[in-house]
């Protein structure tokens, strides 16, 4: 007799209360109802059953009908699974399914004769049905996989098969997805989103944490939603919540239970010991995991965790390097040190080893020091120091001798000296000198005291190269002090005391000594200097700190008023970066310099590329002060754009990620910024600015202030505007001769341009309009050869009158005209003039929305979150609520929901339907 069965396997689960809700999920599920089947296949705990129940229960399944199976363990046998699945067929559609349960519970009968009785039936159906099995991974056995495979192929039209399960089924799943006829959700699909991460924290379990706790509960769990849940579970009752979210990790009892019960628990001794071993792994390979494991399973072994979704995340498409989930990893290696903590070392060291064999230092250091062996761990580090410091990789050098014991360092010169070098770069100074003091004792003492004395080397060849070394960053260290003729010294005693093929230590130096010609304003020195750097850097392979010095070749080229060198400069650069085999640090940087250039030639869409692509290369692709300058860069485009909020952010930012290297800071930020709120008529905060820094008009002039003297020159004339009676003007017009003298003898041609365009405005506040129009033609003539264009339109209306009379004049010279378009366009991209109102709109607004406040808004009425929104922006979170901010003054309201509200009544909108 027949077992009954039990009902409740056959029930729709409900959908439970506070459930966040993810249409995301329900597009591609509808997208899989087009297809033969829908595969849902993810760890535990990812809400795979929950997704497809809040799919069915939703109206966009209209009128298909569902046939639902809750599968467990006991439904492996072939006659109990049948039995389930057309009696949940018969349930969803009476009239399938009545001849074929009678031949199931009869003699013997092939399961393919009883399906074809089904699929007969199936294809008599004129509505459509969704075949629901959930957990499908506990049925999965070779027989039954014969009769779905059947199923499967004769499929009628109007039937959608969906399978819910934590390991691939073996189905022909590779046949259907070249046929378009499988649509798969992922645990990357079913991971939560930060915003839904959010809701699910606040709405569903009502927690209430700040920001910054929830993404870092995002990040932890990488968005699997059962760790979320674990999380809340520990989180209640908690006052240290932020301190209990920072710790978060596979220790945490709940996520320890639920993994060993619903994950390790289930594995064979086999997988489990697998699993254990490698988990002192970071990244899974198959050859890697053999050396670790002493087995020679280790590709397949991969293969099949993949498979069975054992929390690994691939990490190529080539299906040779794997990860596991963060969490996962966590509790196997709390069980590693449990169950044999005498292995952990032994462990580390072969995966160090393997490593090492394979050139990958990073790593190879790693599990070194994971493993307690900190002289191999040293060795390791010396030995990869000239790769890293050739590809720019400071930030790990100073990582890893931070983790070294002193008294390791303190024996190995050259370990030291390499640490200087790393944190030098880095803009770190301190500690520095009695460093430099300690290797040169080493080397004074070697051999004087037999092998006692002798210093710790395990790069013998950096050993004759530390002398040279030792007083090229003796020289770095005198320019950081702010001491050119020390600067000096030192470098040319590097030179005279590094080894002939030295070209590193060669090349640095005379970096450094064209850095204290730079800082000094000698710039046709500090060009040559540089240039002569470069060509050493590229005979040692240095290119990525060539990437480095192509900055200031640009930058003096620039300041000389020579745009067209400077672009070269950056062309030349990133040539050679295209030819290296990973992207080289700098790359960023390259596209950001000509991204200036288009720019200060009125060429905004390549400017706008460039800067793109910059952020497309992302950070760990530029230098350290890369954050500082993209932002520089971004803000002036944002400014353009009638985007004055969101360029002041950018620059508040950029002066908190500024990181200050050996280059001196000829175009401080902070006046950077000052210039943007003259244009915008902020006077006040102006003038602040200059009290703060202490500028008059009676400094001593330098380049390396010429830059703030001549927005100081400019916060003169701004005084002028708001006060004509005022003696600003007065005091003004010395000061821009003696600027402009200073300059012109500096051969500074690009601030000679800007000086005399302030002249001419100066002399025409003071109605004397043939001085004025002599300096500005004199600035055109030394900027029509170069293509400066910003430096003009940037003055706006202020030199717009000029510009026409100069048009007038000498019709012929299609320079002034050009520059004259540029301003007006300039002039109608800010402020009133933007276009993005009416002039209706604009009457009823407190102020008119600049262009970007005017997208924000759109996105707003949408039903994107604040994070993504942001992201669709590329701003930050903080650079949007500024925005937010802006348009509900504007509109003179207090939510999201009332500015939309108010936005659709002005017509700034469209209208949502019923409204």
């Amino acid at each position: 007799m027949a077992s009954p069965l039990i009902e409740t396997k056959l029930y729709r689960p409900r959908i439970r209360q506070g459930v966040v809700a993810r249409p995301r999920l329900g597009e591609l599920l509808g997208r899989g109802s087009k297809s033969r089947m829908t595969l849902v296949s993810a760890p535990a705990g990812f809400g795979k059953t929950t997704a497809v129940a809040e799919w069915l229960a939703s109206a966009a399944v209209g009128r298909r009908s569902a046939a639902w199976l809750s599968l467990d363990a006991r439904d492996s046998q072939p006659a109990s699974f049948w039995t389930y699945l057309v009696t949940a067929l018969q349930r969803a559609a009476p009239g399938v399914g009545a001849g074929a349960l009678p031949l199931l519970q009869s003699a013997p009968t092939s399961v393919e004769t009883v399906l074809a009785t089904v699929l007969n039936e199936l294809g008599a159906l004129s509505d459509p049905l969704d075949l629901i099995l959930d957990d499908f991974h506990l049925a999965d056995t070779p027989d039954i996989r014969t009769g779905m495979t059947f199923l499967l192929e004769h499929l009628p039209p109007q039937v959608h098969l969906v399978i819910c399960t934590r390991a691939d089924p073996a189905l022909p799943l590779a046949r259907l997805r070249a046929r378009g006829e499988l649509v798969e959700l992922r645990a990357a699909d079913l991971r939560f989103t930060a915003d839904e991460t959010a809701a699910y924290l606040d709405e569903a379990v009502g927690l209430k944490l700040i920001a910054a706790d929830v993404e870092a509960l995002e990040q932890r769990t990488e968005g699997w939603i059962a760790a979320l849940k674990l999380a809340a579970l520990s989180l209640r009752g908690r006052e240290d919540v932020s301190d209990f979210v920072a710790g978060f990790a596979g220790d945490d009892r709940y996520v320890v239970d639920y993994l060993v019960e619903e994950v390790l628990g289930r594995q064979s001794d086999d997988v489990r010991d697998f699993l254990l071993r490698t988990s002192v792994l970071n990244r899974l390979h198959g050859p890697l995991c053999d050396a670790v494991t002493g087995r020679q399973d280790g590709k397949a072994m991969l293969e099949v965790l993949d498979r069975a979704n054992l929390f690994v995340d691939r990490l190529d498409d080539r299906r040779r390097w794997y990860r596991y989930h963060h969490l996962f990893a966590d509790v196997l290696r709390t069980h590693l040190a449990d169950e044999r903590p005498d292995e952990v070392a032994s462990l580390h060291r072969r995966a160090g080893q393997w490593y090492a064999d394979a050139g990958e230092h990073v790593p190879a250091v790693g599990h070194a020091l994971e493993a307690g062996d900190v002289d191999r761990a040293a060795d390791l580090v010396e030995r990869a120091i000239p790769a890293l410091q050739r590809d720019r990789q400071e930030a790990t050098i100073c990582g890893w001798i931070k983790d070294l014991p002193d008294d390791v360092v303190r024996v190995r010169p050259v370990l030291a000296v390499g640490l200087v070098g790393a944190l030098m770069t880095r803009g770190e100074f301190e500690g520095v000198e009695d460093r430099l003091d300690g290797a040169e004792r080493l080397l004074d003492d070697c051999g004087r005291a037999g092998p006692a004395a002798e210093p710790v080397v395990a790069d013998r060849s950096a050993l004759a190269r530390l002398p040279g070394a030792i007083e090229m960053y003796r020289s770095a260290l005198s320019l950081a002090r702010g001491d050119s003729s020390a600067t000096l010294r030192h470098a040319q005693r590097a030179i005279d005391r590094a080894a002939a093929d030295d070209h590193v230590v060669r090349a640095a130096a005379a970096a450094l000594s064209g850095l204290a010609s730079w800082g000094s304003g000698d710039l046709d020195a500090a060009h040559a200097s540089y240039s002569a750097a470069v060509e050493g850097l590229l005979r040692a392979g240095y290119v990525a700190d060539v990437l480095g010095c192509s900055i200031t070749l640009a930058d003096i080229r620039i300041t000389q008023g020579r745009l067209t060198d400077a672009q070269r400069t950056y062309e030349r650069a990133l040539r050679l970066a295209a030819e290296a085999p990973d992207t080289l640090r700098g790359t960023s940087d390259m596209h950001v310099g000509l991204c200036q250039i288009a720019w200060e030639r009125g060429d905004a869409a390549a400017a706008t590329g460039h800067l793109q692509r910059a952020r497309e290369l992302g950070e760990l692709a530029g230098l350290p002060q890369h954050p500082y300058r993209w932002r520089v860069a971004q803000a002036r485009i944002l400014d353009a754009e009638g985007d004055q909020a969101g360029a002041l952010d950018l620059l508040e930012e950029a002066e908190r990620v500024y990181t200050s290297d050996l280059s001196p800071d000829v175009r401080p930020v902070p006046a950077t910024r000052v210039r943007l709120l003259l244009t915008h008529g902020d006077l006040g905060e102006a003038r602040d600015w200059a009290r703060r820094q202490g500028l008059t008009t009676d400094d001593e002039l330098s380049y390396v202030r010429e830059y703030e003297h001549i927005t100081l020159a400019r916060v003169l004339l701004a005084a002028h505007t708001t006060d004509p009676s005022g003696s600003a003007l007065g005091t003004a017009t010395p000061f821009l001769q003696r600027l402009l003298t200073a300059a012109e003898a500096g051969g500074r041609t690009a601030a000679v341009i800007e000086i005399l365009v302030l002249q001419a405005r100066v002399h025409d506040a003071h109605g004397d309009s043939t001085a004025a129009l002599a300096a500005l033609e004199r600035a055109l003539t030394l900027a029509e050869p170069q293509g400066h264009l910003r430096v003009f339109a940037d003055d706006g209306p202020p030199l717009t009158a000029l510009l026409t009379t100069v048009v007038r004049q000498r019709p012929g010279w299609a320079y002034p005209r050009r520059l004259l378009d540029a301003a007006q366009r300039t002039g109608g991209a800010t402020g009133e003039a933007t276009g993005t109102t009416s002039a209706a709109t604009r009457h009823a607004l407190v102020e008119p929305l600049s262009e970007r406040e005017s997208e924000v808004l759109r996105l707003l009425a949408g039903d994107l979150a604040g994070p993504d929104i942001a992201r669709r922006l590329h701003v930050s979170l903080n650079t949007l609520r500024t925005h937010t901010r802006h348009i509900y003054t504007k509109l003179g309201v207090n939510n999201r929901r009332e500015a939309v509200r108010v936005a659709a009544r002005l017509g700034l909108i469209p209208r949502a339907p019923g409204r």
